[in-house]
């Protein structure tokens, strides 16, 4: 498969984009933890350039190649915080809103404030809607995998 467009961003995009990863970094959580919601977003969309570019981001960031495996799966493994599965919950239903999916439950919504402030909450769902629009825009256009960013 071939990228159906190699041409640059304008740069007023460039800015745009520095603009949502400085709200997103800004809002207490975790880096690693942000990594690991950016992939579990892309892996449910079949988006491969973030798929890699989030393990890349992640193994930067010390994460182990035993739950960089295991993400896909985190329900059914051991290698998951309370915390880290509250954001891989709310990450999945945020994601998947299609064919009348329920979407961010109560319960979801209530588990994840369990586990993180107000600020917290909106970093790690604009990280999950600034993935989402990513995937889409990726998808879209054949990008490939191997590039970070």
């Amino acid at each position: 498969m071939q990228a159906r467009t190699n041409s640059a961003p304008s740069p007023d995009l460039i800015t745009a984009i520095q603009h949502l990863h400085k709200a997103i970094g800004d809002g207490g959580v975790a880096p690693g933890l942000l990594s690991l919601v950016h992939l579990r977003a892309s892996q449910i969309n079949g988006c491969s350039p973030c798929v890699f570019a989030a393990v890349e981001s992640a193994r930067k960031l010390g994460e182990s190649e035993e739950r960089l495996h295991h993400v896909v799966a985190w329900r059914d493994t051991p290698f998951f915080t309370d915390e880290e599965r509250a954001a891989l919950a709310l990450t999945e239903a945020a994601t998947r809103l299609q064919d009348g999916a329920a979407g961010v439950t109560d319960e979801i919504w209530d588990t994840a404030a369990a586990h993180f402030d107000p600020k917290q909450l909106s970093a790690i769902t604009l990280e999950i809607a600034t993935t989402n629009f990513f995937n889409r825009i990726n998808r879209t256009i054949g990008e490939q995998a191997g590039k970070t960013w």
